[in-house]
C-alpha cells in the first residue's frame, strides 16, 4: 500500500479540505464507529437534529464511545442526551465540542484535559461534511453549494457509497489530466477539445468528445466540465437532452486507503418531476456508475505510479501533482504552489490541438 510519503507530496499525512463523510441517513440518535484520516470516530447526532463527530475513545479509561450495546447506559436510554454523548463504560459525558461536561460520581468539574478532538459536520444536500485540517484551522474554502437539492426541474441526487479503495488519492486525482485513457477505458471518440485549468484550490477539466455507444451516430458532441474545490470533492457538468451535475467524493480512511460515493443531480422538462423524470434520472445514475467504475476497476488493480513515465500526448499530470501538493503542506505555502501552476494547460492530439501543434 503507497503512502503519502511515498508520493513526496509533502509533511502532512492527510490533506487539508472538505471531505464527506457520509450519508444524512448515516447520522442517527445511535452513535456509530467511523474511521477517517487515520482515526477512530464516532458520528452522532443530538437530539437537537444536529450530527456530530468526535474521537472515538473515552480519554478516562479508553472505551470506545459508540462500540457497546450491553451496558446500562445504553439500556437506560442516556447514551445521548441532548446533543451529548456519554461513555458506556463509566458515565462521562461529553457535549458537542467535545468537552467532557459531566462525571456522574466525582463531585469535582471535570478536567480540562478530558476533551475530545471533534470535526464539525456541515449536512448539505442530503450528505455530512467535515473540514480537516492538520494545522487546525478553520476552513478558508467555501463548501459547494451543491444549488441544484430540491431546486425545480432537477431530480435529487441518490448517493450511492461505492466502498473502499486501497488507492492513494494521488491516482484518483491523476484522472483530471488524463486525456489518453478517455478512449480506450470509456470509449471516448473524435476529441474535440481537452483543456486543465488552474486557479488555486480548484483544478478543471474541459473536455467534448463523442463516444461509441452513447453517442452512436459519432455525430453527437458530449461537453463535460469537471473539476476539483480542494483534494476531496469532484464535481461534473455535462450538456445535452437531459443535463447533469455529478458528485464523486473520496475520503481517506487511512495513508493509501480511501472510501468513495457517486451522485448524480439530473435536470428534466418539469418542474416538479414526474416518476418518469425520475426513471431517466435513474437511467443516467446507473450509466454513470457504469463509467466510474471502469476506472475504479483500474486504481483498485495497478501498482502506485509515484513517477508517470510522460509522452507526448499525455496531460499534464506534473501540473496536477504539484497543484495536489499544496494540500499536503502548511496552508502558508499555498500560494507558492498555486503560482507554480495556474494557467490553462491544452493536451496535444485533440481537433483543437493536433498532435502536430506546439501548443
Amino acid at each position: 500500500m503507497a503512502t503519502t510519503a511515498d508520493y513526496k507530496l509533502g509533511e502532512f499525512t492527510f490533506p487539508r479540505g472538505w471531505f464527506m463523510i457520509g450519508k444524512s441517513e448515516d447520522a442517527t440518535s445511535v452513535p456509530v464507529g467511523v474511521r477517517y484520516f487515520g482515526q477512530d470516530l464516532v458520528l452522532y447526532r443530538g437530539e437537537s437534529g444536529n450530527a456530530y463527530l468526535m474521537e472515538a475513545y473515552c480519554p478516562h479509561m479508553g472505551t470506545h464511545l459508540a462500540k457497546n450495546t450491553t451496558s446500562y447506559v445504553i439500556k437506560d436510554g442516556v447514551h445521548v442526551q441532548g446533543d451529548n454523548i456519554r461513555c458506556p463504560y463509566h458515565g462521562w459525558r461529553f457535549g458537542p465540542d467535545g468537552q467532557c461536561n459531566q462525571i456522574p460520581y466525582s463531585p469535582l468539574k471535570p478536567p480540562k484535559a478530558a476533551k475530545l478532538k471533534s470535526w464539525k459536520v456541515v449536512e448539505r444536500a442530503g450528505c455530512l461534511w467535515v473540514w480537516n485540517d492538520p494545522e487546525g484551522m478553520e476552513a478558508d474554502v467555501d463548501l459547494p453549494p451543491f444549488e441544484q437539492w430540491d431546486a425545480p426541474g432537477w431530480v435529487n441526487w441518490n448517493v450511492r457509497l461505492l466502498g473502499e479503495l486501497v488507492c492513494h488519492p494521488q491516482e484518483i486525482v491523476d484522472n483530471m489530466a488524463d486525456k489518453a485513457h478517455l478512449e480506450p477505458v470509456h470509449g471516448s471518440i473524435e476529441m474535440e477539445y481537452f483543456h486543465n485549468e488552474f486557479d488555486g484550490v480548484v483544478c478543471r477539466q474541459y473536455l467534448a468528445a463523442g463516444h461509441k455507444t452513447l453517442a452512436s451516430d459519432g455525430g453527437e458532441v458530449m461537453t463535460n466540465d469537471t473539476w476539483y474545490v480542494g483534494p476531496g470533492i469532484l464535481q461534473s457538468t455535462m450538456l445535452g437532452e437531459y443535463p447533469s451535475h455529478m458528485l464523486i467524493a473520496h475520503t481517506p480512511i487511512d495513508d493509501g486507503v480511501v472510501k468513495v460515493w457517486y451522485g448524480l443531480f439530473v435536470k428534466v422538462p418539469n418542474d416538479e418531476p414526474t416518476e418518469a423524470d425520475r426513471a431517466v434520472a435513474r437511467g443516467y445514475e446507473d450509466a454513470g456508475v457504469d463509467a466510474f467504475a471502469q476506472d475504479f476497476e483500474i486504481w483498485g488493480n495497478k501498482r502506485p505510479c509515484f513517477s508517470p513515465m510522460m509522452v507526448r500526448g499525455d496531460g499534464p499530470f506534473d501540473k496536477v501533482r504539484l497543484w495536489y501538493k499544496q494540500f499536503y503542506n502548511p496552508r502558508a505555502q499555498a500560494e507558492t504552489y498555486q503560482k507554480r501552476v495556474n494557467g490553462r494547460y491544452t493536451t496535444r492530439g485533440t481537433k483543437e490541438a493536433p498532435w502536430e501543434s506546439a501548443a
